[in-house]
């Protein structure tokens, strides 16, 4: 049985990342069994879903937090930027928020975010073509 949460985060997740629940189980469900169904409903479902930000504001928010954490959120982060693009963020709009967070996270944070971003910017462009 599926949850109200688990059907309006899988129909978030893959409007901006389709096909988002099959890799995540391909990948860890054999690990943690159930992991993709718990993102789908409790990230996506219970979070993103909240209707108080919109979509655009929400992934720009993500981005910062991912920034200021550092190094270590590279994978995450390339997936929110291009959340974040594909909701109607400008490369400008992410850029300027990732720079912002240059203040709370570190230069060196934010140098890494912006070489993601600058990876997400090129792949989106060559994608468009």
């Amino acid at each position: 049985m599926t949850s109200d949460a688990y059907q309006r985060g899988k129909a978030k997740a893959e409007a901006t990342n389709p096909g988002i629940e099959e890799t995540l189980r391909d990948r860890y469900d054999d690990l943690l069994p159930g992991f993709s169904k718990t993102m789908m409903e409790v990230p996506f479902g219970h979070y993103y879903t909240r209707g108080v930000l919109d979509d655009k504001t929400r992934y720009l928010t993500t981005v910062a937090a991912l920034t200021a954490l550092g190094g270590q959120t590279a994978p995450q982060l390339k997936v929110h930027i291009r959340n974040a693009l594909r909701s109607g963020a400008t490369k400008y709009e992410v850029a300027e928020v990732i720079n912002q967070m240059a203040l709370y996270g570190g230069f060196p944070a934010m140098i890494n975010a912006l070489n993601a971003a600058i990876e997400v910017f090129e792949a989106e462009e060559t994608s468009d073509d």
